[in-house]
């Protein structure tokens, strides 16, 4: 055992004592956040314009603050672009993260002094309570390689600004540095296939012991090693002991990374986002990730079915429900208030409160009125792969077919791309739709009322999914396939893309 092992040990073990201490009262903890969030914000033209000076409850907070996205947001985020300070948190942000997805393009999440230890301690506490609970820390002495975004940043009114992924890149601790693959000159690489390339000639012969990364492009990395080497990669990385993914569902992905891999390894899952570093896995063998109530974060959440309402419920850790799917809505020393990140939860346990993420609330199939959402689709996919051992999904994503003649119906259309195809490919299909009909009753009351045929499934050609994102400029990095969608523009791009 090498001395960064050896010495983990005791930091993991206090590390998860001090967890403890909050996560079996985590209400009390998120009324110390939501304080502290009202002690900073009067300071600031946010807090001015919401007068929240005067507020000193939630009920004050939820009456002063509406729910927003980031296009509500955006005309503070221009004024912090524009160089003007005090606008959402005291002072400058320390950095702008840029991610994608919004109609007005780029988003700029601002990340400050007071919130970047959220982003970096929630990862490296995550590794510990791995270490604490499985007792393996050797992966530490090995090379540890994080699949991510370019670190090279620019400049936004004198505020450093780029990916999330590669702003966090900065702040890996020095006594790690040493092991961290790939290289900056690497990392910094924009196109992203000519980055795998040297990001797989960096990595063979090299002792891996982490791989961590989005599943779908970790795949690609693993596909490449294969090819260049004709080996699984555990065989090619013997010492290979910990993966450490994040940003999308791992089941659709669970079985080829791991076939890929072929022999067991240990997983940690991560729920971060530019908006701040909300929940991790912190018992193996525990779906549920630890919902990080103490860290500068105010939750709310708002029952999924009601989001569109002109006034929902805004719920508070103390108010949600087992089985219940919440969008989730947070406040946090980052200077967000209220802001609405997008993503569903569902909480499997209470105290420790610990969520499963379920989709997000936009990225759902409701053009006949089913509200399908990913998760349904997701875990419908996995349970029709068990039954049918050999197909092999890449990627896939469901969109509506609405007819506008009689002679063909309307129904969803599942486009999936598979590496290995399922041999009965109507059996398939009719086990996917059996699936979702079980899971949504509103579906289920489409079909049997005629108004929707069962689901079309379209097998796509091998790569159809990577060069629709290549061809959109979303291939590698944090870019993600919607699972589901309202129109056909995904559907029809993936198409055009397949001809």
């Amino acid at each position: 055992m090498g001395l960064k092992s050896f010495l983990s040990r005791p930091l993991a073990a206090y590390t998860v004592n001090q967890y403890r201490k909050w996560a079996l009262h985590p209400e009390a903890a998120q009324q110390r956040v939501l304080r502290e969030l009202l002690r900073h914000g009067p300071a600031t033209a946010f807090g001015r314009a919401h007068d929240l000076a005067a507020a000193r409850t939630a009920q004050d907070f939820q009456q002063r603050v509406p729910v927003r996205d980031y296009e509500a947001l955006s005309s503070y985020i221009a004024r912090i672009k524009q160089g003007e300070k005090d606008v959402l948190w005291p002072g400058q942000p320390l950095y702008l993260a840029k991610t994608s997805g919004t109609t007005s393009g780029a988003k700029y999440i601002p990340i400050t002094r007071a919130s970047i230890g959220n982003h970096i301690n929630g990862a490296k506490d995550a590794l510990l309570h791995y270490i604490h609970h499985s007792g393996k820390p050797q992966f530490l002495d090995g090379k540890l390689m994080f699949l991510s975004g370019s670190p090279e940043l620019e400049e936004v009114a004198g505020i450093k600004t780029g990916r999330l992924s590669g702003i966090s890149n900065h702040h890996v601790p020095a006594y790690l540095r040493r092991n961290q693959l790939p290289s900056y000159q690497t990392n910094i690489i924009e196109d992203w296939e000519q980055k795998l390339d040297r990001v797989v000639a960096e990595t063979l012969g090299q002792p891996m012991t982490l791989i961590s990364g989005i599943p779908p492009w970790v795949q690609m990395y693993f596909d490449r090693i294969t090819a260049r080497t004709g080996k699984s990669v555990g065989e090619v990385f013997p010492q290979f002991q910990l993966f450490v993914y994040g940003g999308v569902n791992f089941e659709p992905y669970r079985r080829k990374l791991l076939e890929s891999i072929g022999r067991p390894v240990d997983t940690v899952e991560l729920f971060p986002a530019s908006e701040g570093f909300f929940a991790f896995q912190d018992q193996p063998g525990n779906d549920g990730l630890l919902l990080l109530a103490d860290a500068g974060i105010y939750y709310e959440f708002i029952p999924a079915e009601r989001f569109f309402e002109p006034n929902p419920p805004r719920l508070t850790l103390a108010e949600v429900e087992l089985g219940q799917n919440y969008a989730l809505v947070v406040s946090s020393n980052a200077g967000l208030w209220g802001y609405s990140v997008g993503d569903t939860v569902r909480f499997v346990s209470l105290r420790p409160h610990r969520v499963v993420v379920t989709g997000r609330i936009k990225h759902f199939l409701s053009a006949f009125g089913e509200h399908v959402i990913g998760e349904e689709v997701e875990q419908t996919l996995r349970e029709v792969l068990q039954q049918f051992p050999e197909a092999e999904v890449v990627e896939f994503t469901v969109a509506p077919r609405v007819s506008d003649t009689a002679a063909e119906p309307s129904r969803h259309e599942w486009l999936v791309e598979f590496a290995r195809p399922p041999q009965d490919a109507a059996a398939f299909a009719a086990a996917l739709d059996a699936g979702l009909r079980r899971r949504n009753v509103y579906y289920d009351d489409l079909l049997s009322g005629n108004i929707l045929a069962p689901l079309l499934l379209t097998a796509l050609p091998a790569g159809a999914f990577q060069r629709y994102m290549k061809s959109q400029g979303k291939l590698g990095g944090q870019n993600k396939v919607p699972r589901l969608s309202n129109d056909r523009t995904l559907a029809d791009g993936l198409l055009n893309s397949a001809m």
